[in-house]
């Protein structure tokens, strides 16, 4: 059984279905299920106890930082202004070339011109100024509003005017800021259109207003019969481009303020979703660290439940759960073993006690070797325990630390073989191998799984008399190689069938007593299931034999991953 098969989950939520969202509290396992001091710092959190969060503070800030960086570039990197630019200063051209023909062909009939210019219709706001070929001021003029379109209601820009407001203090602050009462006028500019458009070209340029404001100036030549006889020049009114511009940053600015609440508000429910959750685990963590450093508070630590999350959380949370859990049985197969061991001791330390406190008594000499024998015997037997239970307490951490490599498994059962083959023929057993000619590569131990395969045979040996056989057998199959051990010895009792694998069982006759410590064959099945593998112990029977006639031997399978 897995250790995360262990974890009580009875009184969780059930699982939801995979690819549903989680939000706000959602992702809380029942209180019934938590410790006490998390249910306490939970029933004290709040929404800004968030700003406690590095992690929840991480999130806000970079979605602030990504709208920001995209509303600032918006604003100042957009070319919405420039546009506008280019499509005032066009429109005026045009109009300042059509107002020179107008004027052209005014000055043909009557010559007019003071008059003409007053009745000239052009946009409101514009300033139209005529100059003759000298320079003198002739004629100026102003556009008016028509009455028969519907005036541009003012509209609010309350934020674009605070932060401009804000920039303007700090200009000043910084040294910056315009000296008032700088700028031109749209009579000046005018002026020094003309002596550039006396060539006979048309010319645009823009200035700055006293206010600050951009004011378009054009200046274009007056001909008839390509001869120069004026000057037109047409002047915007300061700032309307300006005024359109704030007019389209203050919807941005709009918007801005709006998904910046939107984002701060999903932001707090994201943090809250991954930084709360996370902050209970840890404080779990924290919590067994803090009861096992203080010896105090005893009881399990109860890592929360979020398995019923879809995300990494949920699998950090089963995780961490299945972690404890193993933890906990660790120690409890640590108290498990240290409870055999003393056991397994104390029998071969009474058995020490009992004879050298006989030895004192005895008289005759026989009955005092008799007494040194079992002393012997019985140091002998504790030395291997001691050494077998060491092999025993490293194999864990041997495991793990170890680096599992690519060998041969057929080279390595041939040169076991060879060994161990002497030393059955030397008790009169027969030894027998069959190997596949080809290379069977696996990886893993070589050292540990070569000492599985050595316990398996010499356990099988021990159990054979003079005239038995032991056959020891490998086949692939797919995935899998199969490592058989088969002896002709009395088999394996029908209850032991399940106990021999069992740390420090041994089921020996009288005569063997004390001589193996029953460890080997639960050192082997612990080294096969870290390789992935499996092994089991069966009866050799024939195909259609009762179940309960008397075995022909015993059988031990291993099965490791190719």
């Amino acid at each position: 059984m897995t250790a995360a098969g262990k974890i009580d989950i009875g009184t969780s939520r059930p699982a939801q279905a995979a690819g549903d969202v989680l939000l706000g509290e959602d992702w809380e396992s029942p209180d019934t299920v938590l410790d006490p001091v998390l249910r306490e710092g939970r029933a004290r959190r709040g929404l800004l106890s968030l700003n406690k969060s590095p992690l929840a503070r991480k999130i806000i800030v970079f979605n602030l930082m990504a709208l920001i960086i995209l509303v600032a570039g918006v604003l100042f990197l957009n070319p919405f202004r420039d546009s506008l630019v280019e499509q005032r200063e066009k429109a005026l051209v045009t109009e300042a070339q059509l107002v020179a023909n107008i004027v052209a062909v005014a000055q043909r009939s009557d010559g007019q011109l003071p008059r003409l210019i007053n009745d000239i219709a052009v946009g409101p706001g514009l300033q139209v100024f005529l100059f003759d070929p000298k320079g003198a001021l002739v004629a100026q003029g102003i556009g008016k509003d028509r009455p028969d379109l519907p005036s541009e209601k003012p509209r609010s820009t309350v934020i674009t005017d605070f932060l401009s407001a804000i920039w303007s203090g700090v200009s000043r602050l910084v040294g910056n800021d315009r000296a008032p009462g700088g700028g031109v006028t749209g009579a000046s500019l005018a002026k020094e259109l003309f002596g550039k458009a006396v060539a006979g070209e048309t010319f645009a340029t823009t200035g700055q207003g006293p206010s600050g404001g951009v004011i378009f100036a054009v200046a274009t030549p007056v001909l008839q019969d390509g001869a120069l006889v004026g000057v037109v020049a047409l002047t915007s009114a300061e700032g309307e481009i300006d005024s359109l511009v704030r007019h389209e940053r203050e919807q941005i600015l709009q918007m801005f303020v709006i998904a910046l609440l939107v984002s701060i508000g999903l932001s707090l429910v994201l943090a809250s979703t991954i930084a709360n959750p996370l902050s209970d685990l840890a404080a779990a963590a924290e919590l067994g660290r803090d009861r096992d450093a203080r010896k105090m508070t005893p009881g399990r630590i109860r890592i929360p439940d979020l398995a019923a999350r879809p995300d990494e959380i949920g699998r950090l949370s089963v995780a961490m759960r299945g972690m404890v859990a193993a933890l906990y049985d660790r120690i409890d197969a640590n108290e498990q073993f240290a409870a055999d061991v003393s056991h397994e001791i104390k029998n071969p330390l009474a058995s020490l006690r009992s004879a050298v406190g006989s030895l004192r008594m005895v008289k005759k000499e026989e009955h005092r070797e008799k007494l040194l024998d079992v002393i012997d015997h019985d140091v002998r037997r504790l030395d291997r325990l001691v050494s077998d239970i060491s092999n025993a307490s490293r194999l864990d951490s041997e495991l793990v630390k170890e680096q599992e490599e690519e060998f041969n498994l057929v080279t390595t059962l041939t040169n076991l073989c060879d060994f161990l083959g002497q030393q059955a023929a030397e008790k009169g057993v027969e030894f027998i191998t069959d190997f596949p000619a080809d290379p069977v590569r696996i990886h893993g131990l070589e050292g540990r799984l070569a000492q599985v395969f050595v316990n398996l045979i010499t356990n099988a040996v021990s159990f054979c008399e003079d005239g038995d056989a032991v056959r020891v057998w490998a086949r692939q199959r797919e995935n899998r190689v199969l490592v058989v051990v088969e002896d002709t010895g009395p088999g394996i009792p029908e209850q032991a069938l399940t106990k021999v694998f069992k740390r420090f069982y041994s089921d020996r006759p009288a005569t063997h007593f004390g001589n193996n410590s029953g460890l080997g064959l639960s050192i082997s099945k612990q080294i096969v299931e870290a390789h992935g593998g499996v092994i089991w112990a069966e009866n050799i029977r024939p195909t259609n034999a009762d179940p309960t006639s008397d075995p022909l031997g015993a059988r031990f399978v291993v099965g490791l991953p190719v």
